[in-house]
């Protein structure tokens, strides 16, 4: 059973932020599937029965501390590493990027960063979605926590339905294939973020 964890912030003030993509994607997925989000202590997840059969989860903590969430789920599910896929906003990427890894380092995201903690290592998938930097005087956290420009909408859009497809794939065909579909230059190494 494979898991797609999608990293956000919970409430609805956050809702459409740049921060919360990774919500945007498993809600997607959850509506193409016609999955119904069940409230657990500290996340909301749905489960697929089709084939291949899926967890989609949202942690309901705060981003720098979705890993404890990640964890306790992932260890009562007994999922394998290689089997959870975390989906998460990216600032260095240009918005509408797609970089997905087999493992890698954290970065400067405290979303990964808990994940890393709780789960104690980094060999675990991930996808990350560019979402641009913004304007380099802006302070990072105000801009991650903004909300899309009008003119980014559209783009975002399809982004968020690429991004599912994405994670989609990764539950039936593995990580590999979605570097070899999605990431920009497939010959870049896959152990690096």
């Amino acid at each position: 059973m494979k898991l797609i964890v999608g990293l956000g912030n919970p409430g609805r003030e956050y809702r459409e932020t740049r921060h919360n993509v990774g919500f945007m994607v498993v809600d997607e997925i959850a509506r193409r599937h016609d999955l119904h989000w069940r409230a657990d202590a500290d996340l909301a997840y749905a489960k697929s029965f089709g084939d291949p059969g899926f967890f989609v989860v949202k942690p309901e903590t705060f981003m720098n501390r979705s890993g404890f969430a990640v964890s306790r789920f992932a260890g009562y599910r007994n999922i394998e590493l290689e089997d959870l896929l975390v989906v998460v906003d990216d600032v260095d990427l240009p918005l509408g990027r797609i970089r997905a890894r087999r493992q890698g380092s954290a970065g400067t995201h405290n979303g990964l960063k808990s994940v890393v903690e709780q789960l104690g290592t980094t060999a675990f998938p991930r996808m990350r979605l560019g979402v641009g930097r913004g304007d380099s005087r802006r302070d990072l956290a105000d801009y991650v926590l903004s909300k899309f420009e009008p003119e980014e909408l559209p783009v975002l859009e399809s982004f968020v339905t690429r991004a599912a497809d994405a994670a989609e794939m990764f539950a039936a065909h593995g990580i590999q294939k979605v570097m070899n579909t999605y990431n920009p230059d497939v010959a870049e190494p896959d152990n690096n973020d």
